[in-house]
């Protein structure tokens, strides 16, 4: 026997020389090995048959819940949907898995078989699409701890679906959901809980295109069925619509069509092709950038904020082409009405005329200027009427509006002197109706 060496570490050092290492440390990696050979053998643990509930009792299993939100990809509006990255961790207690952790030097086996042990049976009630992370190797881990609680961890995508109400289009908020539930366990043998504490967490510095991240709710969400009720939870992530995109995008250029239309008003009324070319490109440029708008939203049954905006806004520039076409008209009528005027101060001049005198002219033009003498009477009457109708005309006392509008003297000139004011007037009003009617609905629905 050697002097100064115990016998006991002696025989160890024999018998197990691997478990001796430099300095008398222990393996603790073989030390693993044999806890998990000893708590999940075949013969002492089933992973089919669920844990237990509190202190040992019949009661249901207790499942803690927390989320990591890694990424938003994407929030689709014709489709109802977003595509949401995150890591998902349930954590819940199995006495079944107890260990000795050797004074505080194991902290926790780790496992990547979730096949090993008792598993929770949720999946996400709203989802449609998803699939896990196998590279390099699959993202999930499952530890176990010394007083037999599982912790379960795993990268995932889903894309889920998300109900929106597009009334407030494009100055809405919108709330898409996840919700997590029981399939088969109802609440008498599993529940779900959110994690105390800081339930969901979401990764710093998340970039979303057109919305941004306001805030988030955990709430509960159970459900009953004519199987039992099960255990539900859900959080609600709530969104807010970046509207700078829509201002330079639909609004600007569509005020700015708008506008261009108007330039129809400052046009000579003689320049018919060219107030004509301009209303139908404006009228067209107009439909185009409806239809555009409309093919990248869902034909939903309700009127939405930008379907007035751009309802007005093509009705502004139809408007600007129907004025044209009524100040064509009156710019006939005003001509018919000169030549009337003309011929009438025609015939007044020759009714004026002694008739003795047309007597004298050539025997060719005798039977012509026969005519007014015959017709005298008929003459001078339909001429009082245009004096009367002029006198009428003048009757009424003036205004500073109709002391304005007789600097003008046509009608289509006072057509378009008055559209170059209501146009831009009503166009104003409307854009304060507008604005204020949609932003204080938003504020209204935010509280």
């Amino acid at each position: 026997m050697w002097p100064g060496v115990p016998v006991v570490v002696l025989l160890i050092s024999l018998l197990h020389p691997s478990r001796c290492s430099q300095g008398g440390k222990v393996n603790f990696r073989e030390k693993e090995k044999e806890v998990l050979d000893d708590i999940l053998g075949e013969k002492k643990y089933d992973a089919r048959i669920r844990p237990s509930g509190e202190n040992g009792t019949d009661g249901p299993a207790y499942v803690h819940v927390n989320i990591f939100v890694r990424s938003i990809s994407k929030i689709d509006d014709v489709t109802m949907e977003y595509s949401v990255q995150l890591t998902f961790r349930e954590q819940w207690l199995d006495e079944r898995l107890r260990f000795n952790d050797f004074g505080g030097k194991l902290k926790y086996l780790t496992l990547t078989e979730a096949s090993r042990v008792w598993m929770p049976d949720l999946f996400f009630s709203n989802e449609k699409e998803g699939h896990f992370h196998n590279i390099i190797m699959p993202n999930v881990y499952i530890r176990i701890f010394p007083h037999g609680s599982v912790l379960y961890s795993i990268r995932i995508s889903l894309t889920l679906s998300c109900p929106m109400n597009l009334k407030l289009y494009p100055l809405d908020r919108q709330t898409c959901s996840l919700r997590m539930a029981s399939y088969g366990w109802t609440t008498d043998d599993l529940v779900f809980q959110w994690k105390e504490g800081d339930p969901v967490q979401v990764v710093k510095n998340l970039h979303l295109p057109r919305f941004t991240l306001e805030k988030y709710l955990t709430d509960y969400c159970n459900s009953k069925t004519n199987t039992g009720e099960y255990s539900c939870l859900k959080v609600d992530l709530l969104f807010k619509r970046e509207f700078s995109y829509y201002l330079i995008q639909i609004y600007i250029p569509c005020c700015m069509l708008v506008i261009v239309s108007w330039v129809s008003f400052w046009l000579d009324q003689s320049a018919v092709p060219a107030r004509v070319s301009l209303g139908v490109t404006t009228l067209l440029t107009m439909a185009t950038q409806t239809s555009g708008i409309n093919a990248s939203l869902p034909p939903v049954s309700y009127t939405k904020a930008i379907d007035v905006w751009t309802g007005v806004c093509l009705t502004f520039v139809f408007g600007a082409l129907l004025e044209f076409a009524l100040v064509n008209y009156a710019s006939r009528s005003d001509m018919h009405r000169e030549n009337m005027k003309k011929k009438y101060r025609e015939m007044e001049h020759s009714s004026s005329v002694d008739p003795a005198t047309e007597l004298l002219e050539p025997d060719g033009a005798t039977n012509f200027q026969m005519n007014p003498l015959v017709r005298h009477r008929d003459d001078k009457v339909t001429m009082d009427k245009v004096r009367q109708c002029e006198i009428h005309m003048q009757l009424p006392k003036k205004n500073c509006c109709r002391s304005w509008l007789s600097k003008f003297p046509t009608r289509s000139k006072r057509i378009d002197v008055i559209s170059r004011i209501t146009f831009p007037l009503v166009f104003a009003l409307f854009n304060l109706v507008y604005w204020s009617t949609y932003l204080f609905r938003e504020e209204a629905e935010n509280e």
